[in-house]
C-alpha cells in the first residue's frame, strides 16, 4: 500500500477505475446468480465480499489517495459494494425459499397415520423354547421347580457328591460371592453353576415319588464367544420313584427329542462319568439335518454333525445313591434318573443359530423373526 501523495492521480489506480469496479461488481452478481445451493452461495460470498475480494482490496486503495480524490472513489466503491450486498441478500432469500419448499415436500408428515408406528418386538426365543420344554414334561406329569441363583456350596456341590478337591469348585470355573467377613472363595456361597441344586431342594422338600423339571439361569467362568457365554440357561430333570431304570430314562429322552424335533428322532447313550449319577452317560440325538444319512456318504456331507450322524445334547444317568442319602431318600427303596442340557445349545440346534452372542445382545432384529410360539 502506497503512502499519501498529493500529486497522485486516482485514475491511474487500476483497482479504482470505474470500468474495473463495474466489472468486479458484475462478476459478483453473476456468481451469486449461478449459485444453486446455500453452500455454493456461501463460497461465492466469501470470494466476492470477503477481506481479500476485489472490492475489499479496492476499498483499501482509497486511503492512499489525496484528500480531493477520496470522496469520489469512496462513493464509487461504496455503491458497488452496496449493489453486491443487495444481490447476495436477494439470492440468499431465493435459495432459502427453495430449500423450505423442498423440505415441506420431502419431509412431509402424514398426521392421519397412526401415532405409534414402532414395530412390536417379540418374546425372546430362549423364553419360548424353555416354556415349550416345560410344557412337554408337564404333559407327562412333571412339576416345574425353581430355586435361588445365589446358592450355598452344599447344595451346589457337596450334596451332589462333588468333593472339595473337584476342579469345578475352583475359582477358574465358579463365581464365588464375597462374604461380609471372608474372602469370596471362603464364603461358602456361589452363583449356581447348574440347576442341579434345585433337584436337591426338591428332594428335601418333597416325599417320593418326585418328578420335577428345573429350568433356570446358571453362571460359569467362560468367555463370551460364538459358542460360550458366562451366563446361560439350563433345563434339568429329576425323577425319583420305586423301580426306575435306565430304560425309563431312555424312553423319556426319546419322547423329549421327538416332541421338539420330530417323530422320527431318537437318542443314544454313551458311557461317561458325573459325580452325581451312576451309571452316567452322554446323551446324543440323531442329527436333525441329515437324519444320519451323511454317515459314510461322501456325496452328502453334513456340516451340522460333521457327517457323524449324531449330535451331543447333554449329560444324564441314574441318580447316585450318595445323592439320595444326602437328601434323606432311601436308596434301597427308591431309584431315580436325571438329565440336563443347555437351552442355548438346544436353540442353536433347533433354529440354526450360529452365534451365541446374538442371544444376549438384546437386538430386536434377532428376536422378532421368532415371533410367538404356541
Amino acid at each position: 500500500m502506497s503512502a499519501p501523495n498529493k500529486s497522485y492521480d486516482p485514475v491511474e489506480v487500476e483497482a479504482l477505475k470505474p470500468e474495473e469496479i463495474e466489472r468486479v461488481q458484475k462478476e459478483a452478481l453473476d456468481a451469486f446468480a449461478a449459485a444453486d445451493s446455500l453452500e455454493a452461495l456461501q463460497e461465492a460470498k466469501v470470494a466476492h465480499t470477503g477481506g481479500t475480494s476485489p472490492l475489499a482490496l479496492a476499498n483499501r486503495e482509497i486511503g492512499a489517495l489525496p484528500p480531493q480524490a477520496k470522496a469520489a472513489a469512496g462513493k464509487l466503491v461504496g455503491q458497488a459494494r452496496a449493489a453486491v450486498g443487495r444481490g447476495l441478500a436477494a439470492r440468499q432469500a431465493e435459495l432459502e425459499a427453495e430449500r423450505d419448499a423442498r423440505v415441506l415436500v420431502e419431509e412431509a408428515v402424514d398426521v392421519t397415520l397412526p401415532y405409534d408406528r414402532r414395530q412390536a418386538g417379540a418374546r425372546h426365543p430362549l423364553t419360548t423354547l424353555s416354556e415349550r420344554i416345560e410344557d412337554v414334561f408337564v404333559a407327562m406329569g412333571y412339576e416345574v421347580a425353581e430355586g435361588p441363583e445365589i446358592e450355598a456350596e452344599w447344595f451346589n456341590f457337596d450334596a451332589l457328591n462333588i468333593g472339595p478337591d473337584h476342579p469345578a469348585r475352583g475359582t477358574q470355573d465358579t463365581f464365588f460371592v464375597q462374604g461380609a467377613d471372608a474372602k469370596a472363595e471362603d464364603s461358602g456361597v456361589v452363583l449356581r453353576t447348574h440347576t442341579s441344586p434345585v433337584q436337591i431342594r426338591s428332594m428335601l422338600d418333597r416325599e417320593p415319588p418326585v418328578y420335577v423339571i428345573c429350568p433356570g439361569r446358571v453362571y460359569r467362568s467362560d468367555e463370551l464367544d460364538a459358542t460360550h457365554t458366562p451366563v446361560f440357561n439350563q433345563v434339568e430333570l429329576l425323577a425319583i420313584d420305586e423301580g426306575l431304570t435306565m430304560a425309563d430314562l431312555k424312553g423319556t429322552l426319546d419322547h423329549m427329542v421327538q416332541a421338539l424335533f420330530g417323530d422320527d428322532m431318537k437318542t443314544r447313550l454313551r458311557p461317561n462319568f458325573f459325580p452325581f449319577t451312576e451309571p452316567s452317560a452322554e446323551m446324543d440325538m440323531v442329527c436333525y439335518v441329515c437324519r444320519g444319512e451323511s454317515v459314510g456318504n461322501p456325496d452328502r456331507p453334513c456340516r451340522t454333525c460333521s457327517s457323524e450322524g449324531w449330535i451331543e445334547l447333554g449329560g444324564c444317568g441314574m441318580v447316585n445313591p450318595k445323592v439320595l442319602v444326602a437328601c434323606g431318600v432311601d436308596p434301597e427303596k427308591y431309584s431315580g434318573f436325571a438329565f440336563g442340557f443347555g437351552i442355548e445349545r438346544m436353540l442353536m440346534f433347533r433354529h440354526n443359530v450360529e452365534d451365541m452372542r446374538d442371544m444376549v445382545e438384546g437386538d430386536v432384529r434377532f428376536t422378532r423373526p421368532f415371533g410367538m410360539e404356541i
